[in-house]
């Protein structure tokens, strides 16, 4: 009987491993809560007005259509018992022969409940157009207010986090306001326009080369956006942002790029969970004590020079495809192999002809860093059409300062 392998969650490390099973004698069974792939890279872009959302996802059936071992079922893992090699689905169980948890990461608000319920996270497309249709009314709202303080208030905007995500999505915000929104508005003063870029340490872009984050903090300066280090976040109460220092800056919005945390699902698997409930996982990314169970990408804890392996994309590609490789090995009765992470750099862009980069030994600034970054997303991009739309919008951009995604839209 040919085995099943049974992949959780349709993020990079989930697909990849589908994808590379392809040829292996067994069957693929992929779940996810939702029918799609979301390329979470260029998910600000959607924030930010720049991109729509069928544009960096892809439903998983069309990208595994050819794919004749592939099967696809939109649930929600509820559970998963080991002992009998089952899984607790919304859509009945599902028995498997082999497990690969990929169930991703989810936003890491740290315990602060008052930002949980007032910020604003980016991790999936709902948030995204949550944090478009709210800022684009902040605008609106800005128009009709008399009161001068109020209207500051709506047309301050705070990102927390400076890592990637954070970086690049202060820099989008700030080109969307004031390369954009500042024709669509012309009666609003851009002065009362306010963008803050909080960190919480005393360093942005944390895994980069010193020149390149003092070339990353100069650019986001001159696109007036006040960077603040040392700046850790105590409460919000969506009208006002209180900092640890005793500082109270009056915003109507504050997005959360702070942290990531393992999803829910690590919770119920009855596992010792690590840091931000990531679970260790052996050398080949087994579960100890069940060697047909794998766990990959945000969801599991390994360390690679002493330090844990980063929360990010390549990290999940490559685990993917390594356990894809590892289950071909078991079911061959071959040796197994550790798992090796191959670190390819850091990219962040902070807009037009702005990015740094560390990839592959090579350290750039400014428009080759940039060209660099959108060279390596386009090629990444899953689907013709995705690159193709993708491209078309980014030149719109780029050459006619506008962005076509401008929509508030109601659910």
């Amino acid at each position: 009987m040919t085995p099943t392998v049974v992949i959780v969650g349709a993020g990079f490390g989930g697909l990849n491993a589908a994808r590379a099973l392809r040829r292996a004698p067994v069957q693929v069974v992929l779940v996810d809560r939702n029918n799609y792939h979301l390329f979470q890279p260029l998910l600000y872009q959607v924030a930010t007005a720049g991109l729509e959302p069928e544009e960096i996802a892809r439903p998983a059936r069309a990208i595994l259509r050819g794919q004749k071992n592939f099967d696809f079922r939109m649930v929600d893992v509820t559970r998963v018992d080991f002992a009998a090699r089952r899984l607790e689905t919304t859509g009945g169980p599902i028995s498997y022969d082999f497990l690969v948890l990929a169930p991703g990461g989810e936003t890491n608000f740290f315990g602060l409940e008052s930002m949980q319920r007032h910020g604003l996270g980016l991790k999936d497309i709902p948030d995204a157009i949550a944090i478009r249709n709210h800022v684009l009314t902040c605008f609106e709202q800005a128009m009709l207010e008399p009161d001068p303080e109020k209207r500051r208030t709506l047309l301050t905007f705070i990102v927390v986090g400076g890592g990637p995500t954070g970086v690049e999505m202060a820099g989008a915000l700030s080109e969307l306001i004031r390369l954009v929104l500042v024709k669509d508005y012309p009666r609003l003063n851009i002065k009362d326009v306010r963008i803050l870029l909080l960190e919480a340490t005393d360093k942005l872009l944390a895994a980069m080369p010193e020149r390149l984050r003092e070339a990353a903090v100069k650019t986001l300066w001159r696109k007036w956006i006040d960077v603040r280090f040392g700046a850790q976040v105590a409460d919000y109460d969506g009208k006002q942002i209180r900092l640890k220092s005793g500082e109270i800056i009056p915003a109507q919005t504050v997005i959360w790029a702070a942290g990531v945390q393992a999803s829910p699902l690590n919770a119920t698997l009855g596992l010792p969970a690590s840091r931000q409930g990531r679970i260790p996982v052996e050398p080949a990314l087994q579960v100890t004590a069940h060697p047909e169970v794998f766990i990959i990408g945000d969801a599991a804890y390994q360390e690679h020079n002493g330090e844990p392996l980063p929360m990010v994309a390549p990290v999940a590609i490559q685990m993917g495809r390594f356990v894809a490789r590892t289950i071909k090995r078991q079911l061959r009765g071959q040796p197994l192999e550790p798992f090796r992470y191959r670190d390819q750099g850091t990219l962040a862009t902070i807009g037009r002809n702005a990015a740094v980069a560390n990839v592959y030994g090579i350290k750039a600034t400014g428009f080759v860093a940039w060209v660099m970054w959108l060279g390596i997303h386009i090629i990444q991009l899953i689907g013709f059409r995705n690159k193709l739309f993708v491209l078309i919008n980014w030149a719109w951009d780029y050459f006619f300062y506008e962005r076509a995604a401008r929509l508030i839209t109601r659910d």
